[in-house]
């Protein structure tokens, strides 16, 4: 029996426990359709071989998957806790399009009303990234950068068409790079965000399932 347009799933992924934590001490009133929170580890091949095993679930057929967690911000200015969504996402095996992204926009704007919102590349590294290289990736029109997101979403639409996204929130940025996530201030700040922004998947995948006008 074909999955009801009303009822289809959601799939939202992270790779740290912090960032689980974050999530699911979140506000997940307001979802429309079965949500599922996955841990998939830390680096783009566990993020694919997560995404992969989780989508061969019939649990999850149709799944809209949304890559989400901390990242690095590359453009100078970005702070500990600004939001940054994915117009895109790249990896080495190619570009992955983002799915209205502009309506994420709008709704973390309503989640977090002041917050600032970045939108743009973002582009996916197998090792934490810092200073020089920092500057390098910028060059490329990338935004931000973190292990996970483009594994994700590239791992996602490889089995089969489905909407995907990425919306990851500043841990560190070229002006506040920090060491330890948990311990300092930036990190702090970026968990609260992430614990913030459940309602803003959630409008987002609600307009996934109403016809476009």
């Amino acid at each position: 029996m074909s999955r009801k347009p009303d009822s289809a799933p959601l799939l939202i992924a992270c790779a740290l426990g912090i960032e689980h934590l974050a999530l699911c001490s979140g506000d997940r009133t307001g979802a429309d359709g079965p949500v599922t929170l996955l841990r998939t580890g830390m680096g783009p091949r566990a993020a694919e071989r997560s995404v992969l095993r989780a989508l061969a679930d019939p649990a999850h057929a149709g799944a809209a998957v949304l890559a989400t967690g901390f990242c690095a911000g590359l453009a100078p200015g970005m702070h500990p806790g600004d939001l940054v969504v994915a117009e895109e996402a790249r990896n080495p095996r190619g570009t992955t399009a983002c799915v209205r992204s502009d309506l994420l926009v709008k709704e973390l704007a309503r989640c977090l009303p002041g917050r600032m919102v970045h939108t743009g590349p973002l582009t996916g590294s197998d090792h934490v990234v810092r200073g020089q290289e920092r500057s390098e990736l910028f060059a490329t029109g990338a935004i931000a950068v973190d292990m996970e997101s483009a594994a994700t979403l590239h791992s996602a639409v490889r089995t089969g068409p489905r909407p995907v996204a990425a919306v990851r929130v500043v841990v560190d940025a070229p002006e506040h790079e920090l060491v330890r996530i948990g311990t300092l201030r930036g990190g702090i700040s970026a968990f609260r965000v992430l614990r913030a922004i459940l309602p803003a998947f959630f409008e987002w995948h609600r307009s996934l399932l109403l016809p476009r006008r």
